[in-house]
């Protein structure tokens, strides 16, 4: 007599985007519910942006807490002396068509990286350790050297004696600016450091669950972030206000923008509900170029724009509406922007790449098909 077998049933139910979903677990980083602060390994990052460098919040993800001053001057040692890249990587960078855009540039850049050593998934930690921290490195490198070369200028090496907020400074325009553009700089480097979950850290875990190289995994991360509803989107905050042009042009703007149900760039999060957290600390830093540069267009447009929003559809604005101007002020090409936020966050995208690969999972979701029923293979003479 045959035993009667569990039939297996599959929820059939779609979950567009993954919303609601919980995929894994994570100790790096969490929207706390009941304060609405993105906190990295427990730290508010409103109160590391007020107290630590970028420096420190990168060794943080990547080691599980706050450096002391050894461990910093250690791990600050180790980051600048491995800023410079090799004369063939120089000359790649220089050859790409000056059209392209910084992000395919930097995509290209950080996969030639993993051209000069065989990296696989699954290696040890501290090997692993040692390529976040080189990337951290030259990934700045990389970003100026291509703004320098796609405007006809020559490169300007590296300097181990500056942070790296002060050399990517010194690399794109030869100088370093006042404290308060340095600050604001670094700051915006720590807000956009780490943010669990999203759409480029998941596609940096999905490839790291198949037990891929960590090259690969920040490579991954950097096309999804390219796009408009992700990095992309501080690009699209600044083009939409340099097209409103002044503030007496943003009340009608944006309420004709509203009627005609556009979408409008640097409003709203999937994950915060009360307002992206980390926007207090990034207008402040606006606030601060505003008063430094004397050019006070474009908060004015961000106070309009925000305040209708907020009052009459209850959508806040993220961290990439404040930051659209504040790059501007601080002298960066648009084109930019999204590169600075690699900058940033190839130290959340490492922090990841070493947790999945320490309780890794393949990841692997299945699909609700909804396409043609099975039918007969046809030979070409008997097609239509």
């Amino acid at each position: 007599m045959k035993k009667a077998t569990k039939k297996t049933v599959i929820d059939e139910k779609i979950y567009k985007g993954l919303v609601g979903i919980i995929t894994d677990t994570t100790a790096i980083s969490k929207v706390m519910p009941k304060t609405n602060s993105l906190t990295y390994r427990g730290y508010a990052v409103q109160d590391l942006a007020a107290t630590c460098s970028f420096e420190e919040v990168a060794y943080l993800l990547l080691n599980g807490d706050l450096p002391n001053r050894t461990q910093l001057n250690k791990f600050k040692k180790n980051e600048r002396s491995q800023r410079n890249i090799s004369t063939n990587h120089n000359q790649i960078i220089a050859k790409f068509p000056k059209k392209a855009h910084p992000m395919d540039t930097i995509r290209t850049s950080v996969s030639y990286l993993g051209t000069t050593e065989i990296a696989w998934g699954n290696e040890p930690v501290e090997a692993d350790m040692g390529r976040a921290v080189d990337m951290i490195a030259k990934i700045p490198t990389m970003i100026a050297a291509d703004f320098r070369y796609r405007n006809k200028k020559r490169r300007i090496p590296p300097r181990a004696d500056l942070s790296i907020a002060e050399n990517f400074f010194h690399m794109c325009f030869g100088k370093v600016p006042s404290k308060p553009v340095v600050k604001a700089f670094d700051v915006s480097l720590i807000l956009y450091a780490e943010h669990s979950f999203n759409a480029s850290t998941f596609a940096s875990r999905v490839i790291t669950s198949t037990r891929s190289d960590i090259y690969s995994a920040v490579v991954g991360g950097i096309g999804a972030l390219k796009g408009p509803l992700h990095g992309g989107a501080n690009e699209a905050v600044m083009e939409m206000m340099k097209k409103i042009k002044t503030p007496k042009n943003a009340e009608s703007w944006i309420r004709r923008a509203m009627l005609n149900k556009e979408l409008i760039m640097g409003f709203g999060h999937r994950v915060y509900k009360n307002g992206d957290s980390r926007v207090p600390t990034m207008k402040k830093c606006l606030e601060d170029l505003t008063q430094w540069s004397g050019e006070d267009k474009w908060l004015g447009i961000y106070n309009i724009l925000a305040d209708i929003f907020i009052n009459e559809k209850g959508i806040y604005p993220n961290l990439d509406f404040p930051s659209g101007p504040a790059y501007y002020l601080m002298g960066f090409p648009i084109n930019l922007y999204t590169p600075i936020f690699v900058m940033a966050r190839v130290a959340g995208w490492s922090a990841h790449f070493i947790e999945q690969n320490a309780n890794n999972s393949l990841i692997r979701p299945l699909s609700s098909y909804n396409g043609k029923s099975q039918r007969k293979v046809r030979k070409i003479s008997e097609r239509k």
